[in-house]
């Protein structure tokens, strides 16, 4: 997990959810409730000593604006409306805003483009499963509150025999601009340093395009953040199945702009109540995302 640009990953004209039920599974917008996270969102109340930490200049205007690449349920996407952005992501920063006594308003942006638009004030956070690493800590404040690894997915069989540790000669499907990209390049050099074929990457604009490539056997398999595969096997009706587990787990963070450090500090201590308070387990439960969670949210830790 260690790509600069990408913790992970947009289809005009389609939401990501619509998306992924209709090229994989043929569902109805009538099937959305038996999703994860279907349901009433759970709630956060202000905290008025947290809500007295925000910066004047981000609470002036009584809401935090959200930049979020809504291609990459379960985290972050689009409902059925092809407007309201809903995940498990979207639905815990909602509660760390009402925890300090704010509105996430949330922007539908392109992945690549969300910490450049945090640290040019276009965005006042970035919420999109971004992975923590060293360079994402050089341009902006990360402040960690889920933790997740990289999960492989095939073709229900795994018909083209793919194994992780020797892809070689396969097609791959990944969302472009994540850290699974630079994984998988590595392990198409190793490939090619053995004097075996390199592996054939497919990078797709979002993530509900790269699994469907995989359920429709354009592509062998893919490889995403663990909920995100979960989450594709069981949308898939049967079509698709988990690879093998997850593997090098590492925390995300929520992207605040590196002069902001004291709003940053605030976002972590209201995240810190959430997980207190039974909120933040209540929202991962809801979702069927509870393995990733933490205790101890910090910033750039």
């Amino acid at each position: 997990m260690f790509n600069i640009s990408g913790g992970r990953r947009a289809v005009v004209g389609v939401t990501g959810a619509a998306l992924l039920a209709l090229s994989i599974a043929g569902c109805g917008q009538e099937e959305a409730t038996d999703q994860p996270g279907g349901g009433p969102s759970v709630t956060a109340t202000a905290d008025s000593g947290l809500a007295a930490k925000v910066p004047d200049a981000i609470k002036a205007d009584g809401k935090i604006v959200v930049g979020s690449d809504t291609s990459y349920a379960p985290a972050e996407f689009l409902d059925n409306d092809g407007k309201t952005a809903i995940g498990f992501d979207i639905e815990l920063f909602n509660a760390v805003a009402a925890k300090l006594g704010l509105k996430a308003e949330f922007v539908s942006a392109d992945f690549g483009a969300i910490i450049t638009g945090v640290s040019s004030g276009k965005y006042e956070v970035g919420v999109s499963s971004f992975t923590i690493n060293d360079e994402r800590k050089a341009q902006a404040n990360m402040v960690s509150y889920y933790q997740v690894g990289t999960q492989w997915a095939t073709k229900k069989g795994n018909p083209a025999g793919v194994a992780i540790d020797n892809a070689c000669g396969k097609k791959i499907a990944v969302q472009k601009d994540t850290v699974q990209v630079e994984d998988i390049e590595k392990r198409s050099k190793a490939c090619t340093d053995a004097g075996k074929p390199a592996i054939t990457i497919e990078q797709f604009p979002g993530q509900d395009a790269a699994t469907a490539a995989v359920a429709s056997g354009k592509d062998d398999a893919m490889l995403a953040d663990y909920p995100v595969g979960v989450y594709a096997v069981t949308q898939s009706e049967g079509q698709l199945e988990l690879l093998d587990k997850m593997y090098e787990a590492a925390p995300y963070g929520y992207v605040v702009a590196k002069d902001q450090t004291a709003f940053a500090e605030a976002v972590r201590d209201a995240t810190k109540a959430l997980i207190e308070d039974g909120t933040y387990k209540a929202i991962l439960d809801k979702w069927q995302v509870g393995d990733g969670a933490i205790t101890d949210p910090a910033v750039n830790p």
